[in-house]
């Protein structure tokens, strides 16, 4: 009889992890769609399973644009890393236009456009979940920046094009599409900046 209650206590256990997996990735859907500005009505059965004590009316939903929407993981993950809030948004724009659910013909997901073994190396349980995706990505561009002494350009070639290529050539890889890259990231931090002073 242990074995059984054992056994149905560890089946329970799975289900509700399970549902709570499910409660998430549909947060993150509705977040994203949020951001998007499409309505989003949270009606039948199934949602209030996932939702028992949630009541949400469209005229409730203000949609943020994409760039706003995750400002408070931007700033967060900026705090707890040491790193400029643009940056990270500079970052995040050109790698996935602010889709969580984003993912690259090569593999990368979210926000910010992680492989899937990086994620494994950083913890990443769930790469589609803005927080850990932003907080994961915030904290391997710190890690790149103390490789590089803070040089900012080194730091987003290594992010795009991998440590090992700028290792390899000893500075910036020849590469058009990873020079581009950087050149495109360092323009969305001269508009933050210039924005700032107005």
């Amino acid at each position: 009889r242990r074995w059984h209650d054992r056994r149905r206590g560890a089946r329970v256990a799975s289900e509700r992890r399970h549902l709570e997996r499910r409660r998430k990735r549909l947060l993150t859907v509705l977040l994203a769609l949020a951001a998007a500005g499409i309505p989003v009505a949270l009606k039948g059965p199934a949602t209030m399973a996932l939702f028992p004590d949630v009541s949400v009316s469209v005229d409730q939903v203000r949609a943020l644009p994409p760039d706003q929407a995750y400002d408070d993981l931007i700033r967060q993950a900026a705090r707890i890393y040491w790193l400029d809030e643009d940056l990270i948004r500079a970052v995040i724009r050109p790698e996935s236009s602010f889709d969580p659910l984003r993912v690259s013909p090569a593999g990368a997901q979210g926000l910010m456009q992680i492989m899937p073994a990086l994620a494994k190396d950083l913890g990443v349980t769930d790469p589609f979940d803005p927080r850990q995706n932003i907080m994961a990505g915030a904290r391997y561009l710190r890690r790149l920046l103390d490789v590089h002494s803070g040089n900012v350009a080194l730091a987003l070639a290594s992010y795009t094009a991998g440590p090992a290529s700028v290792a390899r050539y000893k500075g910036m890889p020849p590469f058009r599409e990873t020079r581009n890259y950087v050149k495109k990231i360092k323009g969305y931090l001269a508009e933050a900046e210039a924005s700032d002073t107005d």
